[in-house]
């Protein structure tokens, strides 16, 4: 198979495995990628997974390729902490790594596409997540904020006053108007962490002030 004909294929693939190759083209040379590679035709992420594109189209269309590598190269996952924080314009500081959360065990890759940063929640926990498609071919796993600022507590214990959750820079007027409160209360509740909800409500008086 010639590249025009495997980049046709694989176009509909942003990130794709060694998995969706064997579905696509049975019986493809693996060898082939690491030639397509050194001509720079592809990019490997990491191992097992490759992409046709840099992600270097465009501020908001880098970050949206980013974030569906990162759900596609450590699955499940999807996109919080950090990363979900910042898109929800809740923290003001730029992220400079991917932050997601799932239920392997906690990992980070270094890749030539960028940083990124899994924490292990349990399965349990695995919910309050959107699938938005912010552009075609690229469908995305993203925390609601009311998830994110809940796994971003839960996941940094070493927070626990008042002046600890001022330091987190959380923009209050944006936090009250795209928190919906009832669900950030229902969503603790299925946490069942005592240590938790005392904690969340010194960061909600926190916030509050």
């Amino acid at each position: 198979m010639n590249f025009v004909s495997f980049q046709n294929k694989l176009f509909p693939y942003p990130v794709f495995s060694l998995n969706d190759i064997s579905k696509i083209a049975p019986g493809f040379n693996r060898i082939q990628l690491d030639r397509w590679e050194k001509k720079g035709y592809l990019k490997k992420i990491r191992r097992g997974y490759y992409t046709l594109f840099g992600g270097d189209v465009g501020k908001d269309i880098n970050r949206n390729f980013l974030f569906y590598a990162a759900n596609k190269i450590h699955s499940p996952s999807y996109v919080s902490l950090e990363s979900a924080l910042k898109f929800h314009n809740l923290i003001p500081e730029e992220i400079f790594q991917i932050t997601s959360v799932g239920t392997k065990k906690t990992s980070t890759f270094a890749t030539p596409i960028g940083n990124f940063n899994y924490r292990r929640i349990k399965p349990s926990l695995f919910f309050g997540y959107v699938l938005t498609e912010p552009a075609p071919n690229l469908k995305i796993l993203l925390a609601e904020p009311e998830k994110a600022v809940l796994d971003y507590l839960y996941l940094n214990s070493r927070l626990k006053t008042v002046d600890d959750f001022k330091e987190m820079r959380i923009n209050a007027d944006e936090f009250h108007k795209k928190v919906d409160l009832y669900k950030f209360l229902k969503y603790l509740e299925a946490f069942e962490n005592k240590a938790l909800s005392v904690r969340v409500e010194k960061f909600l008086s926190a916030i509050s002030k």
